[in-house]
């Protein structure tokens, strides 16, 4: 597949109203997960998922069934269907707020007898006004949708090739909504140094040692859409190791090195699927080498 098949260009820029819109959207619905899923480890049961259609919750149980959300980025539907045969849905489209996203979805749950009981401010976004009050995000442009759900759809199904690659125990490839990028970790299955916070996000995500890499448009610190990596607890002088391809490079985030790679340079590669596994691999190399972890122990054989 050529680079200009594999990856449109997509600057944060020319989206970035409609992204901040879709980013609510996100929340509000992965809040309802989060309310009603059965806890995991490292808050795996709060995530969302790429799927052939856009982007889905997958089940979620309540009593005696369950149902499933799908953002329907073909048609531009937001979907909910339970298991017992049951469907419902509503358009989006340029102008849906997202106060009313949130007014017709919980509309739609009321309807099937499902709670809608979730914390309505916005988690760590440029505003705190709440979800059902919040008029002022109403952009969707539904080209610039889709190619956002075609990029992830795309690095999802790369990030599942590198996870396959590695033994020890690894997240599902799924989206983190808090931040609207698509992660996957690895654990070396150590636990973490005790943490000097009280954050039970921050305690439950970095319990144990891990590796992670993930995608996401840009936000307000780098403001394109970029790869990245980060060691936790990040070894001493990581930031020395070598990165692949040439154009990766360390980065200083709040105190600790991260890994970057720059998705504007994929467009200019012949090989942007490579580069992004290389990123990863070199990324992971780095991590793992200095904090000990056992590599061949680790490593699946690829025949």
């Amino acid at each position: 597949m050529s680079k200009q098949t594999l990856f449109p260009a997509f600057p944060l820029s020319e989206w970035i109203d409609t992204k901040d819109t879709l980013h609510r959207y996100f929340q509000i619905v992965g809040k309802l997960r989060l309310s009603l899923n059965p806890k995991k480890n490292h808050w795996w049961h709060m995530t969302l998922y790429t799927t052939t259609k856009g982007i889905t919750t997958r089940a979620i149980p309540y009593k005696d069934f369950s149902f499933e959300i799908l953002f329907d980025f073909i048609n531009h539907n937001l979907k909910v269907f339970t298991s017992k045969g049951e469907e419902r849905m509503f358009k989006m489209e340029n102008g849906l707020s997202v106060a009313a996203f949130y007014k017709k979805l919980e509309a739609i749950l009321k309807d099937l007898n499902i709670p809608f009981n979730i914390l309505k401010k916005p988690f760590d976004l440029s505003d705190t006004t709440p979800f059902n009050t919040c008029t002022e995000h109403h952009s969707y442009d539904k080209g610039a949708v889709h190619n956002a759900w075609q990029i992830l759809l795309k690095i999802d199904m790369i990030f599942q090739e590198f996870s396959g690659r590695f033994y020890g125990k690894t997240c599902p490839v799924h989206i983190y909504w808090h931040h609207f990028d698509l992660v996957v970790t690895r654990f070396s299955g150590n636990r973490g140094p005790n943490m000097e916070t009280t954050s039970q996000v921050e305690l439950e995500a970095y319990s144990h040692e891990l590796i992670s890499f993930g995608f996401w448009f840009g936000d307000d610190n780098i403001k394109e859409p970029a790869f990245y990596s980060y060691t936790y607890p990040a070894p001493e002088h990581i930031e020395k190791e070598p990165l692949q391809p040439k154009s990766a490079k360390w980065q200083d985030s709040n105190g600790s090195p991260m890994a970057l790679l720059l998705y504007k340079d994929l467009l200019k590669s012949e090989h942007p699927k490579q580069d992004i596994l290389n990123f990863m691999e070199s990324s992971y190399q780095a991590g793992a080498t200095l904090a000990g972890w056992d590599l061949e122990d680790l490593k699946v054989d690829p025949n």
